[in-house]
């Protein structure tokens, strides 16, 4: 069952979804005990009739989800044991009612926390070289980057807020204390790790995206009508924006690691606020090369408006070009825009945050930090900093309906030509292990 929980919190699934208390895919019913998906039924009733002894290369320590359960068997055991899961408590069936009322309410965290983080807690093995495929390293990127010191260059900048070490240039705003060292932390993480600032931009010479090959190189069958034709040119499309998008994901992984307060939180609550603020965030970049027509990468190469259409629909393009125009309309300064994208990251609602307390103090300071910047440009416009944060419900809106669009890719997976590091922030499966793990 492929799922993928919205990144609107105010987003309802069309049906009820209990999650495994074991790796988070869909519950089937009652299984030894514990509200549990046929997977992990069958796995835990293999482990104990054949009394496996299982071994873990990481201290039994493997985070356990759905679309990794099978990695490690030991850990995968552990969890059964540890939810509650028992040979003398063989009950089968569908879940009760009153029980599947509880679960629901607790579905949309446990389903969110284990989208985000589906296929990236990889358990790294060093056995035989063919264990280490490009699927795990784009899986490894996004999971253990976010770990400091690994994949980075550098080590992630202190919080001078949180530790009290900053310097004196500290002020007052609405009580909450905002020190300059903020905004030059978000400042530096944005100039070092962002492609689309203004120096990097400022020469830039567009060109178009590249054209599909010709149809003499595809199979008869492939245009055989308008419609497969205008498939295949969607499916180009497709690869072409993945590969525009896909080297913006390194680079958000390593901003946030620089923004105070974001390795405080708890590995998983990274990783649920990369994988779903990430689409967010890119948009937030490219609107820096928007016009009314076409969108402009990192590179240079830019996509039309209609091209962004044929991707997903006229509604969705309209919506995008809307906000991005109207953003870059703003004129924000590189610094701006990393603080802005700071906030963005640190959205506390995202469904699956556990720690919402700590990423919403984070988040605000980083607010007041935002709107002190703003008010030392513009011409003083005290009405700036609002109309900035105004775009933030907008944003979130069109961040949970890319969600929806992303199913199609689901559905289309074995037709395209995917970079790993792009399936692997969308959740998108790689292979047929993918599907189907049990």
């Amino acid at each position: 069952d492929q799922h993928f929980a919205a990144a609107d919190s105010n987003t309802t699934p069309a049906k009820s979804f209990v999650p495994c208390r074991v790796c988070g895919d869909k519950a089937s019913g009652y299984h030894y005990g514990v509200t549990s998906c046929e997977g992990c039924k069958g796995f835990f009733r293999r482990s104990i009739q054949k009394q496996i002894e299982y071994r873990c290369l990481r201290d039994g320590k493997c985070l356990v989800i759905r679309l990794n359960r099978n990695r490690c068997q030991y850990c995968r055991f552990k969890k059964c044991l540890t939810v509650g899961m028992s040979r003398d408590s063989v009950r089968y069936g569908r879940v009760p009612k009153r029980s599947r009322e509880q679960l629901e309410s607790e579905s949309k965290t446990v389903s969110a926390a284990d989208s985000m983080a589906a296929a990236t807690a990889v358990q790294v093995t060093t056995t035989t070289a063919t264990t280490t495929t490009v699927a795990a390293n784009a899986a490894a990127v996004v999971a253990a980057a976010v770990a400091i010191g690994i994949g980075g260059s550098a080590p992630a900048v202190a919080d001078p807020i949180m530790t009290g070490t900053g310097p004196a240039a500290v002020i007052e705003t609405n009580g909450v204390s905002i020190s300059y060292d903020v905004i030059a932390a978000i400042s530096q993480a944005h100039l070092t790790n962002c492609d689309y600032t203004d120096e990097l931009t400022r020469t830039l010479l567009r060109k178009p995206v590249a054209s599909p090959p010709a149809q003499g190189c595809s199979s008869p069958e492939v245009a055989s009508s308008t419609a497969d034709s205008e498939e295949q040119q969607k499916i180009w499309l497709w690869q072409q924006l993945a590969a525009h998008i896909t080297p913006t994901v390194q680079r958000v992984v390593e901003f946030a690691k620089r923004v105070p307060g974001f390795v405080d939180l708890s590995q998983d609550d990274q990783l649920i606020l990369i994988k779903v603020g990430f689409f967010e965030l890119w948009l937030c970049y490219v609107s820096r090369l928007a016009t009314d027509l076409s969108l402009t990468f990192y590179d240079g190469t830019f996509i039309t408006r209609q091209q962004l259409e044929l991707i997903y629909d006229l509604d969705f393009a309209t919506d995008v070009f809307q906000l991005v125009t109207s953003f870059n309309s703003l004129s924000l300064t590189d610094t701006e825009v990393g603080l802005f994208a700071a906030i963005v990251l640190l959205t506390p609602d995202r469904p699956g945050v556990s720690d919402v307390k700590t990423v919403q103090h984070s988040q605000d300071r980083i607010v007041e930090a935002f709107k002190l910047q703003l008010s030392k440009g513009h011409g003083g416009d005290k009405n700036l900093a609002q109309t900035v944060l105004s775009k933030l419900p907008e944003l979130r809106t069109i961040g949970a309906r890319h969600v929806s669009y992303l199913e199609w890719f689901r559905l289309n997976w074995h037709m395209l030509k995917l970079p790993p590091l792009f399936a692997e922030i969308f959740d998108i499966p790689k292979c047929e292990e993918d599907l189907h793990q049990g």
